[in-house]
């Protein structure tokens, strides 16, 4: 086989149309555009989700749900994942220097899966109930931080 006599399949290669180019050409007059009509004149684009004037599938579908826009999305911890951890004293810091947390996004929340067998110090922004018994439980502390103080009047 020889690199110069390397040829692209019969059809693969097609020379560009040229439109507009007078009668003779096929293509002459309003290019392939037809008469009248959206299409025809330039400048012409189609709204996204259109589909010729029938009811779109995005409003012929049902409404269903709520979405909350105050919403928050905490990162998440289990104590299992900080009972493999070493160390003792852990923040959002740490976890994030150790990869167990990604994202911050509204604050670090600990949770009660698994359990911890030694006293550790948390800091976070939110513990649930069990998280927060067994780290006491284990001689340790679940300290908050961040949260509002309470207005008083």
């Amino acid at each position: 086989m020889n690199l110069s006599s390397l040829k692209p399949p019969a059809g693969q290669k097609h020379r560009k149309k040229r439109v507009g180019r007078g009668m003779g050409s096929g293509k002459g007059k309003t290019s392939g555009r037809g008469s009248k009509g959206a299409r025809s004149i330039s400048g012409y684009s189609i709204m996204r989700g259109f589909e010729g004037g029938q009811m779109p599938l995005h409003r012929r579908l049902p409404k269903r749900g709520f979405t909350n826009i105050f919403k928050k999305e905490f990162a998440i911890v289990n104590l299992r994942d900080l009972e493999k951890l070493e160390g003792d004293t852990f923040d959002v810091d740490r976890l994030m220097e150790l990869g167990v947390i990604k994202k911050l996004g509204d604050g670090l929340k600990v949770l009660g899966t698994g359990e911890i067998t030694r006293k550790i110090q948390v800091e976070a922004h939110i513990f649930s109930k069990s998280a927060a018994e067994k780290i006491q439980k284990a001689g340790g502390q679940a300290k908050v931080v961040g949260a509002a103080a309470p207005e008083t009047a």
